[in-house]
């Protein structure tokens, strides 16, 4: 059992990782105008999402 623990936390940390560099990262640093608005519109809806089931 402490195995599936372990990998749950490294799937997470993974996941976060993902996400951190491949939308909160180009929403704020990208100097592309495009591509800061649609990381911005995909981080507005993880949110929502996030901000409902809480």
């Amino acid at each position: 059992m402490h195995w599936l623990a372990m990998n749950s936390i490294a799937l997470l940390a993974l996941m976060f990782t993902g996400f951190f560099a491949g939308v909160v990262l180009p929403a704020v640093w990208s100097s592309r105008p495009a591509r800061r608005r649609a990381a911005t519109a995909v981080l507005t809806q993880v949110l929502r999402a996030l901000r409902h089931r809480l």
